[in-house]
């Protein structure tokens, strides 16, 4: 701004401040300006010459880190003063028995430690713009050392730890913007104005969600999102790869914005790496999982869903899983006892496309001695193929205890002992679907377990209000909603039903799970997801001809679309809620009702999910291995008996029940726990259920059941 009676501005490259960590790149920084800024003088000034000298080396585009500053760095030694290394975490090796690529222990890279690490500083900027590395926490300590990774996350405490590399930016420019203060006669301005960045579309994920919801809700100096577009295609220039990126536009203050999402996306050419894309606009408030409306991102986590809801063991070696024939050659099947520890191992992958029918060493809780005693052939295999990867991992306790899984899930373990079977979902996938897993299975962690037996949870979890709560308070892989359950299920309030919509709840569920199953078997081509990819078709009102039609008739998805719908008004009953309620009102409806949970479980009522394993304190202490046999003895002295129900869906609930209350029984057995119960009538559906895996025919015509 020059002087005189009218204001007047000028732009020049000298109001361009940058930051870069490489050299060059800084130096081609600064001179792109310069040329940016030549082109718009020629543009808007014709030939005029611009004022000389024409280039001015103002040095704005500073050559150093960005996000971090420090004394000073020296190598870290170890308690004999050796120089601290590790795996480069590229180079590997051919194992000499295996065959397979290990690392190699001669690719080593120094650790350095960072002397009084600290946030980097930052100039005074009315606006911020970046486009920071795209680095997931995963990979931050092999792409930035562990030195600096550790140096970084103790610079800045309140960004957490599994936060990705952008949120260190995203952090920084908050605090500025926070501070905006605009300039006065007396005073020059303060703080930031606006800033945008692009980062991946991980923004949405919980831990670097947990950084954008601190600065907006800041009950002080609250800040807003005044435009966001939560998923868009973009190739990243370091690597051509193609990625799916957010923008985000923050400043100071509780104002609306723009929220932009994709409604078309049309690939280019082959030489074209762009994309044509079409998008909705919405104005409104927007919050930290960048989407307009209920706020579930502030939903609490419940003490009734507690322990119950656990992701699956991450191995750290894929020397654990194993062909059938491999776990044969290992001893499955002869040695004693080597049956409780190579067992079917499921992925994501494996539950909604088609399984790879592979097993898993699985060792926790034995130690390494009792390891090599009682399985020598077991101990070998490990040894060979997952110590070598073990011994290069940064991670201390991974490299102590080589021959168990490095992340074995000690929590979700007694929440799964007894079960007969348990819930499973794959964390990532296009389609959030629900199904019962045998109870010998592991489950990897790209599967989110729910550790009940119950089918009315099923039934909940597979209606339609869940589904719109987990896509609203999860992420998104690329374009696949990610169900993170300390969001989606540990908040959510599910409905405390009366006990007749329990039993409608637990047919409709049993019935959902075996139906899908029943049709799987039969047709080893179908998946569950080219089956929802058919039903998601269906309900959009849309023509099912070609292959679609053949999964239509080989999934029955007629009928899997009316067993949804059935369990979409039945949660709504439960609810005490219209079925008809539009996406949004039903965020808003579960927002409030886990904030009166929340408030209820502040005073003492507590709705738990499974009592018997959430609240133990409670109940009246019985033996382990007792409360069956206590259960199955008091069921026929309980007085009364039930009436046998009208409907055919009721019907097979109460047979269900009482089979798995009587734990095995004749036909006749379960006709008498029945007013009016005929052998007859009761043996149609024991066989159904014998044939959809829920019980168990035995030979002197009883019948088990498998469930717990």
């Amino acid at each position: 701004q020059d002087g005189g009676g009218e204001a007047s501005y000028t732009v020049d490259p000298h109001q361009f401040l940058g930051i870069e960590l490489n050299p060059w790149a800084a130096a081609v920084a600064e001179l792109v300006l310069w040329i940016g800024y030549l082109q718009w003088h020629f543009r808007t000034h014709g030939n005029a010459s611009p004022a000389e000298p024409v280039l001015r080396d103002f040095r704005n585009i500073e050559n150093r880190d960005a996000v971090l500053d420090w004394d000073s760095r020296r190598e870290r030694r170890d308690d004999q003063g050796r120089p601290v290394t590790r795996w480069d975490g590229i180079t590997t090796v051919i194992h000499p028995v295996t065959g397979e690529d290990v690392p190699d222990p001669a690719a080593q890279v120094q650790v350095w430690d960072y002397i009084k690490p600290r946030p980097a500083a930052w100039p005074q900027a009315d606006f911020i713009v970046g486009n920071p590395p795209f680095i997931g926490a995963s990979r931050m300590r092999d792409d930035l050392g562990d030195g600096y990774t550790e140096a970084i996350r103790k610079a800045y405490p309140k960004v957490p730890d599994s936060a990705d590399f952008v949120m260190f930016w995203w952090e920084k420019a908050a605090l500025a913007a926070r501070g905006w203060k605009p300039a006065t006669d007396t005073a020059k301005a303060q703080g930031t104005r606006h800033f945008g960045f692009i980062t991946t579309n991980s923004l949405r994920q919980t831990f670097n969600r947990r950084v954008v919801d601190r600065h907006l809700n800041d009950p002080k100096t609250p800040m807003s999102l005044l435009f966001a577009i939560p998923d868009h295609p973009w190739v990243d220039a370091s690597d051509g790869a193609a990625v799916r990126i957010a923008m985000t536009v923050a400043a100071a203050g509780t104002d609306p914005g723009k929220l932009l999402t994709i409604t078309e996306e049309v690939k280019g050419g082959e030489e074209d790496e762009g994309r044509q894309v079409v998008f909705a606009t919405e104005t409104g408030r927007v919050l930290s999982n960048l989407r307009i409306g209920a706020d579930v991102a502030s939903a609490i986590a419940l003490k009734a869903n507690a322990g119950l809801a656990h992701m699956g063991v991450k191995l750290h070696g894929m020397g654990f899983v194993l062909t059938d024939s491999e776990a044969r050659s290992l001893g499955l099947g002869t040695t004693d006892g080597l049956d409780a520890h190579i067992r079917p191992f499921l992925n994501g992958r494996d539950l909604v496309q088609s399984s790879r029918g592979a097993m898993v060493i699985d060792l926790f809780g034995k130690s390494e001695a009792e390891v090599r005693a009682r399985f020598p052939a077991v101990y070998q295999h490990v040894m060979d193929t997952v110590k070598p990867e073990r011994d290069q991992n940064n991670r201390d306790t991974y490299k102590r205890n080589w021959w168990v899984h490095g992340e074995p899930r000690k929590d979700m373990r007694p929440a799964l002992d007894g079960l007969g079977r348990f819930i499973g979902t794959t964390r990532t996938a296009k389609h959030r679907i629900f199904q019962f897993l045998p109870a010998n299975v592991i489950p990897e962690s790209k599967i989110v377990v729910i550790a009940s037996t119950d089918a009315w949870y099923l039934a909940v979890l597979s209606c339609h209000f869940h589904v719109v709560w987990s896509l609203a308070n999860g992420a998104f892989l690329e374009d696949r909603p990610n169900y993170n359950h300390s969001e989606a299920f540990n908040p959510f309030p599910f409905p405390d039903p009366s006990e007749p919509q329990k039993t409608r709840l637990r047919a409709l569920g049993e019935q959902l799970d075996a139906h899908r199953k029943a049709q799987l078997a039969a047709h080893p081509g179908l998946t569950l997801t080219g089956i929802y990819n058919v039903l998601e078709k269906l309900q959009a009102g849309q023509r099912i001809t070609g292959a679609d039609r053949d999964t239509y008739d080989q999934g029955l998805i007629g009928l899997l679309n009316d067993l949804h719908r059935q369990i979409d008004a039945e949660v709504a009953g439960a609810y005490g809620w219209p079925a008809d309620l539009s996406d949004d009102a039903i965020l808003h409806r579960l927002v409030s009702l886990n904030r009166e949970r929340a408030a209820e479980e502040s005073r003492g009522l507590i709705r738990w999910l499974r009592p018997e394993y959430q609240n133990r304190a409670s109940q009246a202490p019985v033996a382990l291995g007792k409360q069956s046999e206590l259960d199955i003895a008091a069921a026929p002295d309980t007085g009364a008996k039930e009436p046998w129900p009208k409907g055919v869906v009721e019907q097979m609930a109460a047979v269900r029940k009482t089979l798995v209350i009587l734990g095995e029984a004749t036909p006749d057995q379960v006709a008498q726990q029945f007013m009016r119960g005929r052998k007859a009538s009761v043996l149609p559906f024991l066989q159904g259920l014998a044939g959809v895996g829920l019980a168990r025919a035995l030979e002197d015509g009883r019948f088990a059941a498998r469930s717990s």
